[in-house]
């Protein structure tokens, strides 16, 4: 295999292989498994690996060509701050939960996230996306206040609201916003 390969070992009961945005092909395993073991299921995953650092290698591309101005990214934090608190604010009231409180963040490797404490992050890229897309972040960042998992009951409370998800969640995946 021509890519890097880094190991990271945990407590944790299987491994998995990820694709980072520098081209390395991520091990998480298992303390007792042996580097040989962990290079075997490298070269057994080899067309999937070869396959995702082909999509990596495109988004990297992709984020290149998109370089966002200092005055454009403040513009897009500002239209987050207008946008997403009435529409956390609606679809909370609907699903019947309540965050702790809402940021707008510059993350640039993930849309939202949920705190522990409920307290939910959006990334000002989401302003990039079609409205569907951002609803669907909203609607997934809300569910986490009684799912803090990615379960089937976590996905059956966002299917419940949004029967159209996986559509929406596909638009996040497209590189062209």
């Amino acid at each position: 295999m021509d890519y890097p390969i880094e190991i990271i070992r945990s407590d944790r009961t299987t491994a998995a292989i990820q694709i980072t945005k520098d081209l390395t092909v991520r091990i998480r395993a298992p303390f007792a498994a042996t580097d040989e073991e962990l290079y075997a299921l490298a070269q057994k995953h080899k067309d999937w690996i070869e396959k995702h650092m082909q999509i990596q290698k495109q988004r990297n591309e992709a984020r290149t060509a998109y370089e966002l101005s200092e005055e454009d990214a403040q513009a897009l934090k500002e239209l987050a701050r207008k946008v997403i608190p009435p529409k956390v604010e609606y679809y909370a009231k609907l699903m019947g939960v309540k965050p702790k409180s809402i940021k707008i963040t510059s993350a640039h490797s993930r849309f939202g996230s949920c705190s522990g404490q409920n307290g939910l992050c959006f990334s000002y890229i989401l302003m990039r996306y079609p409205e569907e897309a951002i609803d669907y972040v909203v609607v997934h960042e809300l569910a986490h206040i009684k799912h803090h998992n990615h379960g089937r009951s976590f996905y059956a409370l966002i299917g419940k609201y949004m029967p159209d998800y996986k559509r929406r969640e596909k638009l996040l995946r497209e590189d062209q916003y």
